[in-house]
């Protein structure tokens, strides 16, 4: 009985439609930030290296490099902040948690980039 009401207060905080991305794409999140009465959107350019969860609690972790540092962020999937997931890159990754990434610099971070059928 609870799983039941569990499952039908997820449907209302999910999203009608999910933007499709795997784990090692690179992707540009459009995320809502709130400054005071004002609304403006920040793209936080990345790679996803880890997704979580599942219906309404799951996540998606992405990774970008800043001035030698590496800065890793945390988006729920479902999050109304969330406006779009625009995906800029696919890559061929074996594994599913990409941490090993953490420990790598410069040209280690790449990954083998996955074409597109025309």
């Amino acid at each position: 009985m609870s799983q039941k009401i569990m499952d039908l207060v997820d449907k209302t905080s999910m999203k009608e439609t999910v933007d499709a991305f795997e784990i090692g794409d690179t992707v540009n999140v459009h995320c809502k930030i709130l400054e005071g009465q004002k609304a403006r959107t920040q793209v936080f350019t990345g790679t996803v290296i880890a997704r979580s969860g599942g219906g309404a609690r799951e996540m998606f972790t992405v990774r970008r490099i800043v001035a030698g540092e590496g800065v890793e962020r945390k988006f729920p999937v479902h999050s109304p902040r969330v406006e779009k997931i625009e995906v800029t890159r696919s890559s061929y990754v074996h594994r599913a948690k990409l941490y090993y990434l953490r420990d790598r610099v410069g040209k280690a971070v790449r990954l083998k980039e996955r074409r597109k059928p025309n």
